[in-house]
């Protein structure tokens, strides 16, 4: 299996995304056209369609296993792109300060659907069959494809949340 890693640039660390085709125990750079290379701090993917999400407000696509990479972003504002997630054909991003954007072309058009997120910052989505959970200022839950959210963070002794995870009926 292919394994993906998107990483961040430090001095003396190249940026990007890296390939694996042997569980890890090898990487080799899959960056070729990605510009905001400084920070990647998502990826998804769909059938061959692999998604990147950087520091500059872009969401890259591939359809190549990260061998050329596009831009994605029409309608995304300048801010980072901290989490992505896929349901069906709905493809979330989620940013730094501006909520969450949903695409149903594969990142040819996003759409700010923000309505009942009170905190824009998103760091992290985990799918379950119809619900959608976005975690950052708290986590959120949406049942009708991102059109609307509702806090579900009772009982958090945080509502900083930087990873979530669904298994079975579980979210973590």
């Amino acid at each position: 299996p292919n394994l993906f890693a998107g990483t961040w640039l430090a001095p003396g660390w190249e940026g990007g995304v890296f390939l694996s085709t042997n569980n890890g125990t090898n990487w080799t750079s899959a960056s070729i056209g990605l510009t905001y290379t400084a920070k990647v701090f998502a990826l998804t993917i769909s059938g061959t369609n692999l998604f990147a999400g950087t520091s500059g407000g872009v969401v890259f696509l591939s359809t190549n296993n990260g061998t050329i990479w596009t831009s994605a972003s029409s309608g995304l504002t300048n801010v980072y792109v901290q989490a992505l997630a896929i349901s069906g054909t709905n493809l979330f991003a989620g940013t730094s300060s501006a909520g969450i954007f949903r695409s149903t072309d594969n990142g040819t058009i996003w759409t700010l659907i923000n309505t009942g997120l009170t905190n824009l910052s998103v760091n992290a989505f985990a799918v379950s069959a119809t619900h959608i959970f976005a975690g950052g200022g708290g986590v959120f839950r949406s049942t009708n494809n991102g059109t609307s959210w509702t806090a579900a963070s009772t009982g958090l002794t945080s509502t900083s949340v930087s990873a979530l995870v669904v298994t079975g009926t579980n979210l973590f």
